[in-house]
């Protein structure tokens, strides 16, 4: 037979028994399509992280307390950004902040519980976060502790409406500040709503809203925003030698914690391989199953076509060519059932990017992967079912009822 004859066969084969067919490529269409839409979701979990990490400021290095030691919360002061802005060279900002919540209201509405930010006058470079109406205040307001106070753009219009809340007066707690600007549109990043805050002078913040004595020079993070991203190393040293030494801490076990976006998306990384890593576990299992399922089918047609290999023995098939032919019938279900999972694996991903809450993104390595892996479930599988039609004896064959 040639290999022609040996494919019309294999294929007329198949067609005899579509409904069996189909159900058998069931179990490899379901793997392929799992292995491209369970990649899709682990690296659009992956680009969404690392989204919201960039938002928060590019070129970014985070100072926070130790956290967990009695006491740590305290070590940041605001003093410690002060010294950063004045002596660490390459930075383009300092950002410190600390924050309260407290009862907001206007003439016309009045807010319960809302997070009151107080920042120095390079947040918005800081933190890559643009005003979009009128001005943020100044280092000489912040100084002054004036009562000024910047919306965020979710604030302003559920504080104003439609009018523009510049030069109008918000009372925070029994405070009235006077409304400089207004942030623009941010939304949530990390789940912190920045359209939904206040922010107002970190001096202010400590006058009017210390909740404490203890806290009244105290930050819970510093921000530095480096001129570059060749300048992060160079800043983050700068940054942990003054701090070691205001601080007079030892070197190895500071009272203070330095990241940058790298340090917390690789963090983050982490666990999402791992998360990568069970789904794919998933989805080989799942061919695994499309596999047993091709090889169970396979032995099945061997059994119900026995008299019919015998018959084609005796005319002059050769032992290859029974082989053969059963082997190209289990390809062609894996290959078959390997597109149809990849369309489907396609389209589920970006349909489940549309409907579900977590973005997805094709990772275009996962559909020749796929696709391979499901013609190699196929030659694995169908070995031994067309080795064992090819090794039959012809004379029994066809005495096979």
């Amino acid at each position: 037979m040639t290999l022609n004859e040996t494919l019309r066969v294999a294929w007329e084969g198949l067609k005899l028994n579509r409904v069996r067919s189909f159900l058998t490529t069931l179990g490899v269409i379901i793997g392929v399509a799992s292995v491209i839409i369970m990649l899709a979701v682990s690296a659009g979990a992956e680009a969404a992280i690392a989204d919201q990490i960039n938002a928060l400021g590019a070129n970014l290095i985070i100072v926070n307390p130790v956290r967990g030691v009695p006491g740590a919360s305290q070590t940041l002061t605001y003093d410690d950004a002060l010294a950063i802005k004045e002596a660490v060279s390459n930075s383009e900002g300092v950002s410190a902040e600390f924050q309260v919540v407290q009862d907001t209201s206007t003439a016309r509405a009045r807010l319960e519980g809302i997070t009151v930010l107080g920042v120095t006058a390079d947040f918005p470079i800081v933190r890559d976060y643009a005003v979009g109406e009128g001005r943020f205040f100044t280092a000489d307001e912040n100084e002054r502790k004036l009562k000024v106070v910047v919306l965020g753009y979710g604030m302003a219009q559920d504080l104003f409406g439609s009018d523009s809340a510049i030069g109008q007066v918000v009372t925070v707690g029994s405070t009235r500040l006077t409304v400089v600007g207004v942030m623009e549109e941010k939304g949530v990043v990390a789940d912190v709503d920045y359209d939904g805050r206040l922010y107002i002078p970190l001096q202010l913040l400590y006058q009017k809203f210390s909740p404490s004595v203890l806290a009244a020079d105290r930050v819970r993070t510093i921000y530095i925003k480096a001129e570059s991203q060749e300048a992060m190393t160079s800043v983050t040293n700068q940054i942990k030698a003054l701090l070691v030494e205001r601080h007079d801490v030892d070197p190895a076990k500071p009272d203070f914690v330095l990241q940058t976006q790298q340090d917390i998306i690789s963090t983050q990384q982490a666990t999402t391989e791992a998360f990568r890593d069970l789904l794919a576990w998933v989805a080989a299992i799942s061919l695994l199953v499309g596999g047993i399922g091709i090889m169970n089918i396979m032995l099945v047609s061997v059994t119900e076509r026995t008299r019919e290999i015998g018959l084609r023995q005796a005319l002059g098939a050769r032992p290859r060519d029974v082989l053969l032919q059963f082997l190209i019938e289990a390809v062609t279900l894996s290959l078959v059932g390997g597109l149809a999972g990849v369309i489907l694996g396609i389209g589920g991903a970006e349909l489940f990017g549309q409907l579900g809450d977590m973005q997805t993104q094709i990772v275009p390595v996962s559909v020749p992967l796929a696709f391979g892996a499901a013609a190699a479930v196929g030659i694995f599988f169908g070995y031994y079912p067309a080795t064992k039609a090819a090794q039959l004896d012809p004379i029994v064959a066809l005495r096979h009822e």
